[in-house]
């Protein structure tokens, strides 16, 4: 279709110019088909694929409807997940920094709620949400939807497959029967179906989807091995390509661990994000993730949602997913913003069935190709010294080091000689390096790594005072905060026992924390603190299972 340009569509010229300064120019196809008809005021389906711009799409036409001088809640947004709110917050308040008076209050779980009330308190005409932070806030009676006159549900399939559709019912049901209902989804199940007819009014369809599901500058390929291969082939994909950022998705909260902890066993930067995790367990990743403090994310499905990281390069399905949605889903977190990205699905035994099922359902060219050998992963490695080398001999400042070379060659040493075994030397001691860097991968921890914590990256102290001393989980995160400048969000878990008490906390600031709290009092009590032992009395009340870690074994993929 033809696609139409911002100035094309009629809007304020607070919102161009906002657009402008957002870098966008021409708007997506699913801009140009929405914008036009959100701003009609008619119920709306709208069906597009993640990454296709569909917040501008609503966002655009929401935000120039608002009346700025009436600070009643005038429209709601519902997001599956917290990542896709704060996402949908931060591009409506950029959409509309030009526009005065326009309130958007993002309402979460993992957030203090009561931050939320006195931000309710003060008015606001946008609010977006997870459903069950709304229906709470609902229930407390600090929201009313009483007055508003549009309702989105962004990823609509998405919530439904979450479990939402109670919630959902009930938030429809809170606002006036005469309202403006829109409904995105990339999706339409039968659920999705059923809700559109119970609560839209002549709804007009928007259908932008790619023929074949996916975006086309995404080059799908699959590996056929065996289950045991996949870790090795994995690295051996990393140490090939050296993506930028990648994500690795795998189909149980089991398997991101374990995957996790085997490659910081041999020295990547990678960490992992599921739903046994709290929200400031997650927020602390995705923030290395998106700065690349880390760069590779493993992760599950769900927990994966709301994730928009333009930069990822390749997606690996270390998992065949078992949903040919969750395929599509997985895929387009690269090759976004007209970027090429590449996918890599690891198939074993049975799963090659389900992928013929993806391949039917998405209608794409899904390659077979093969793992690289060492021998690829050598050869890139030469290329790359060799390009290196070629930039330095451009440089003029080598007559230094072209008269040491002159030294060493004699009748019997040729300058080819000398280059051969200058480049050797290069790389056994690369090599060893990077051998070195494996084997020293847990030596070289934190120095309070084996303290029991539940949580990756974290240290788990023991301070000398609990419920004898009517000590709260607040007076510990007052105190540490206070002491010592610590966001109380990175502050984990909180476990108060009888006599004592274990605080977890970023193992970075485990000694700032010990040496701050060691000359204070909590509650009027001297404090002491000292990391945690391992096995120290109250962790066997910790049922959680610890983390998976992988035993040393070659399992390598012979060549």
């Amino acid at each position: 279709m033809k696609t139409l340009k911002f100035t094309e569509l009629g809007l304020s010229n607070e919102i161009l110019k906002a657009v402008t300064d957002m870098g966008f120019e021409e708007a997506t196809p699913i801009q140009s088909l929405s914008i036009p008809k959100v701003m009609t005021g008619i119920d709306i389906i709208g069906q597009a694929q993640t990454g296709t711009g569909k917040t501008a799409a609503f966002g655009i036409p929401l935000l120039e409807k608002i009346d700025s001088k009436n600070k009643h809640v005038q429209a709601i947004i519902l997001c599956p997940t917290r990542e896709l709110a704060i996402q949908v917050s931060e591009e409506l308040k950029n959409l509309s920094k030009y526009k005065r008076g326009i309130n958007i209050i993002p309402v979460y779980g993992g957030q203090p709620i009561q931050r939320q009330m006195l931000a309710l308190s003060k008015g606001a005409q946008i609010i977006i949400g997870t459903p069950g932070r709304v229906i709470d806030h609902l229930e407390r009676k600090t929201l009313k939807l009483d007055l508003a006159s549009t309702i989105v549900l962004d990823e609509a399939d998405e919530m439904l497959d979450m479990g939402f559709r109670d919630d959902i019912e009930l938030i429809l049901k809170s606002m006036p029967e005469e309202r403006q209902t829109v409904f995105f989804s990339a999706t339409m199940p039968k659920e999705f179906l059923f809700l559109t007819k119970k609560y839209q009014k002549h709804p007009e369809t928007i259908k932008v989807v790619n023929e074949k599901l996916t975006v086309p500058l995404i080059e799908q390929y699959y590996f056929d091995i065996r289950e045991h291969q996949k870790l090795e082939a994995l690295t051996r994909c990393l140490d090939m390509y050296d993506p930028k950022l990648s994500l690795v998705f795998c189909n149980t909260k089991k398997r991101v661990d374990e995957i996790a902890a085997s490659l910081q066993a041999r020295g990547y930067s990678a960490d992992a994000i599921h739903g046994d995790m709290n929200q400031p367990q997650r927020d602390r990743v995705m923030s290395k993730f998106r700065t690349g403090s880390i760069e590779i994310l493993i992760a599950t499905d769900v927990a994966a949602r709301g994730i928009d990281v333009d930069d990822i390069e390749m997606v690996f399905n270390f998992d065949v997913p078992k949903d040919d949605e969750d395929y599509v889903h997985r895929i387009g977190r690269t090759g976004r913003a007209g970027r090429a990205g590449k996918a890599y699905s690891f198939v074993s035994g049975k799963d090659i069935y389900k992928l013929r099922d993806i391949q039917r359902y998405t209608k794409a060219n899904i390659k077979r190709t093969q793992v690289p050998s060492l021998a690829d992963v050598e050869n890139v490695k030469i290329t790359i010294t060799l390009e290196k080398i070629k930039d330095v001999l451009k440089e003029k400042d080598n007559e230094k080091y072209a008269q040491m070379a002159e030294l060493l060659i004699s009748e019997d040493i040729t300058s080819l000689d000398v280059a051969a075994a200058l480049l050797k030397m290069m790389f056994a001691s690369d090599k060893k390096e990077q051998e070195e860097k494996k084997a020293d991968s847990f030596a070289n921890a934190p120095r309070y790594e084996n303290t029991g914590a539940r949580e990756r990256g974290m240290t788990r102290l023991f301070i000398n005072i609990g419920k004898k001393d009517n000590v709260r989980a607040g007076d510990f995160v007052g105190a540490i905060a206070g002491e010592t400048g610590l966001d109380g969000n990175l502050i984990g878990n909180i476990k108060i026992l009888e006599s004592f008490s274990f605080v977890e906390v970023p193992q970075e600031h485990a000694d700032n924390v010990i040496n701050a709290l060691n000359s204070s009092n909590i509650k009027g009590k001297r404090v002491s603190v000292e990391p945690a032992k391992e096995n120290a009395e109250g962790s066997k009340l910790d049922t959680r299972p610890k983390p998976f870690r992988f035993k040393k074994r070659d399992n390598r993929i012979k060549n």
